[in-house]
């Protein structure tokens, strides 16, 4: 029977015995429990029918219990000294394959299509560090990948800011950007003491499930992002004096967007904080139409 990567003894005993050092600019921190482990690939609900690719497997530790329950595992690692161990620790498994490259760079949609031909349910799971969570994240919902979705471990304030609904402190562009791909959802919290070596917060779990459609339908994607970003771009801010300043040329069509917003039916005093997904799919198209297209087509 083999025990467990994912016990304070194991993950020990490989450290040691490859002589490995962690790199802080990496991101860095393998899990110590099991349990934990188990639970994420609860939630991802993966079967003998998956697929799941895994971003950053360190030593091993999720990957194993990844292989355990599914029919293929393609982990993207960046850290060239970590390949001989998990060549050593995943030697069990013969459905895993490592991939040394950096995921920001791969051509995710070639892996699956080259790697998991014939299997329809396809998740990311992953313990991801800290510092590029968010592009990760991004690149995985903005590349139009054939994936059920996304549970991935993260920084908890994260977490917080992905799942956040309006109106709360936490709300922000980055949970509109990935609420419009995605169903967001906070699954588990999990200590900094599951960890070696320790981060300095606590994370959490977080499930993101694709939608059929993007939340809003808009005209123009891009732009509506952009809107969303320039509402956002100083918080104690109205809407009107976000969008004035942070659009371009919106000094000079200051009127234009306060008669767009009269047009959305939204009041320029209110925060962007304070607006729903629906409402700013609302606004973007009202503005693309007065800005990009003209009186004439609108």
């Amino acid at each position: 029977m083999i025990k467990d990567i994912a016990t304070p003894i194991r993950t020990r005993a490989i450290l040691e015995k490859h002589g490995f050092s962690f790199k802080k600019s990496l991101g860095q921190n393998f899990l110590i429990d099991t349990n934990i482990l188990h639970r994420i690939v609860d939630h991802a609900e993966i079967t003998e029918e998956s697929a799941a690719i895994e971003i950053g497997p360190g030593i091993g530790a999720l990957t194993e219990q990844l292989a355990k329950r599914a029919k293929k595992v393609v982990a993207f690692e960046i850290d060239g000294r970590l390949l001989p161990i998990l060549a050593d620790t995943l030697s069990p498994y013969p459905n895993v394959e490592i991939i040394h490259e950096d995921v920001l760079k791969a051509d995710v949609q070639t892996v699956i299509h080259e790697q998991m031909q014939g299997i329809k349910d396809i998740m990311v799971v992953a313990n991801l560090p800290y510092y590029v969570t968010t592009p990760i994240i991004m690149k995985l919902l903005t590349e139009n990948l054939p994936l059920r979705g996304i549970v991935v471990m993260l920084q908890k304030e994260v977490a917080d800011r992905i799942s956040a609904a309006p109106g709360t402190k936490d709300y922000g562009s980055l949970s509109i950007a990935i609420q419009y791909y995605t169903t967001a959802e906070t699954v588990m919290i999990v200590p900094k003491t599951v960890f070696v070596p320790q981060p300095n917060v606590d994370s959490a779990v977080i499930r993101l499930l694709k939608r059929e459609e993007p939340a809003v339908k808009v005209e123009n994607e891009p732009f509506f992002f952009e809107v969303v970003r320039a509402a956002f771009g100083q918080r104690r801010k109205t809407i009107l004096n976000n969008l004035t300043t942070n659009l371009p040329s919106g000094k000079v069509l200051k009127e234009v967007i306060e008669g767009c917003l009269a047009d959305a039916n939204i009041d320029p005093k209110r925060r962007g904080e304070t607006l729903s997904i629906e409402e700013f799919g609302r606004l973007s198209d009202v503005l693309f139409n007065a800005l990009h297209k003209g009186p004439t087509e609108s």
